[in-house]
């Protein structure tokens, strides 16, 4: 809790101190905000102003029930929910996905997108191509790990537990979201849902009417006697100072608050009631993970739309494993899995568009979804359909690039491109283009090679930017 005394009070160097104290990710607001090694000012101008929000469908959806339901082909290899009409005349979406058809002016829909292998794994959020690091650890390499002015941390990764404390921690079976590969765990993405005391520490005892006056307040902490050994820890204690009231004044902690939101947009977002626990067949092993994903995709949406308003630049998002669809003990058939999975990404999608279209914040925010595999074409015996590395679901919308079209094309049965592959490093590309300005990047110095590889040396999905 930070405390501020009125000037009659007798101070409390104690209690004032703790704004040198709160917690943020592990590390104190201080450290936090150190100005040379953390905001990066000088680095800003290489970025665009725009953030990404990066929803990785863990497990991997199929292809065909999701954006290219194939209704021509024989039976065992078209879409088991159907299609559904979009807006592009000639453009259907698999049968879960109305609310979505019915924005698709607003999406752009790869279906020429190759993953590279069938493994399950955390790729392309973290993968070889992005050297080991999370995609936003990267980013925050260039940003700084903290907004100058917001102090929002620029790299975030969304769990169900940083909307709602009952569900199962974040998976790690398949890779770790908050790896930072060569760059060190500083650079690590701030995960909310590790029982972070952010929000706490960071409330104001004192009403924001008593704070008019930000610099009479700053000069009231220069009574506080710093030792010598505090003065050391910062450098440029003045600025730290002021930027730790304005992080906390300037809302870090709201943000992460969705009480802090209109309840009926709240409610727009929520997908909890879409799909009923009591409604779930419990013999699938993966039981679990669909309630969890319904409890909480929409609202880890809404979550991410706010980060991202204050200053987050790379916000992962995911719910635990549930796109996995072989029909097994673990997980439900393909028709059944897309009445627990597809109706609630069909329903936040939806809702996320609506809502930043309403604000004025499609060309400002990037929106990718994608899993790590796509499906086999053929559905097997059981109703499923397994691994395949050949062709998997993209989808992208606003972020300033082109939208209302369909990207690539293929093969008769949904199983390969029958058009130019998009690979993950396109899609990395497309992302490093939309946040940057690719030209500055290759001039900042010290930054490692593979880094820059990363950002710049790979070209951008052809036909979106």
């Amino acid at each position: 809790m930070l405390t501020i005394f009125d000037r009659d009070d007798r101070f409390n160097r104690r209690s004032f101190l703790q704004i040198g104290s709160l917690a943020l990710g592990g590390l104190s607001l201080t450290q936090l905000l150190q100005t040379k090694a953390l905001a990066a000012p000088e680095r800003r101008p290489v970025l665009k102003d725009r953030s990404v929000i990066f929803l990785f469908l863990h497990g991997g959806p199929s292809q065909i029930e999701t954006f290219d339901p194939k209704m021509t082909a024989p039976s065992e290899f078209r879409s088991v929910t159907g299609q559904v009409q979009t807006r592009i005349p000639g453009v259907t979406f698999g049968g879960t996905f109305p609310k979505l058809a019915a924005l698709a002016d607003k999406v752009s829909v790869v279906r020429s997108y190759v993953p590279g292998d069938g493994n399950h794994d955390i790729k392309p959020v973290v993968g070889r191509d992005s050297f080991g690091a999370n995609l936003g650890s990267i980013y925050s390499r260039v940003a700084g790990r903290n907004h100058p002015d917001t102090g929002m941390p620029t790299n975030v990764l969304l769990l169900p537990r940083s909307v709602d404390a009952s569900t199962q921690p974040g998976t790690q079976a398949f890779g770790r979201f908050a790896s930072t590969g060569m760059l060190g765990n500083g650079y690590a993405p701030f995960d909310p849902s590790t029982g972070s005391t952010l929000q706490s520490d960071m409330r104001l005892a004192l009403p924001m009417s008593r704070l008019n006056d930000r610099r009479a307040l700053l000069n009231q902490l220069d009574e506080v006697q710093w030792s010598a050994a505090e003065r050391a820890t910062v450098d440029g204690m003045d600025r730290v100072r002021e930027q730790a009231l304005t992080t906390v004044l300037g809302g870090v902690a709201d943000a992460f608050d969705l009480s802090k939101e209109d309840p009926r947009l709240v409610a727009a977002y929520d997908t909890s009631e879409l799909v009923k626990p009591q409604n779930i067949d419990r013999r699938w092993n993966n039981y679990n993970n669909y309630v969890d994903n319904a409890k909480t995709l929409g609202k880890l949406l809404l979550l991410a739309r706010r980060l991202c308003e204050r200053g987050a630049g790379f916000v992962t998002v995911t719910t635990n494993f549930v796109w996995d669809m072989h029909a097994d003990v673990n997980n439900a058939p393909v028709g059944e899995g897309f009445g627990y999975m597809g109706v609630p990404l069909d329903h936040a999608l939806s809702a996320f568009i609506e809502d930043v279209h309403a604000r004025g914040l499609d060309d400002k925010i990037l929106l990718v979804v994608c899993g790590e595999i796509g499906r086999t074409p053929r559905l097997n015996r059981q109703g499923g359909r397994d691994h395949w590395g050949t062709l998997a679901p993209l989808l992208l919308a606003g972020g300033g690039l082109r939208m209302g079209q369909v990207i690539g094309r293929s093969n008769a049965n949904a199983g390969e491109p029958a058009s130019q592959p998009v690979r993950i490093q396109n899609v990395v590309a497309t992302i490093m283009h939309s946040l940057m300005e690719l030209g500055e990047v290759r001039l900042i110095p010290g930054l490692p090679r593979e880094i820059a590889l990363t950002m710049t040396g790979w070209e951008p999905i052809a036909g979106l930017v």
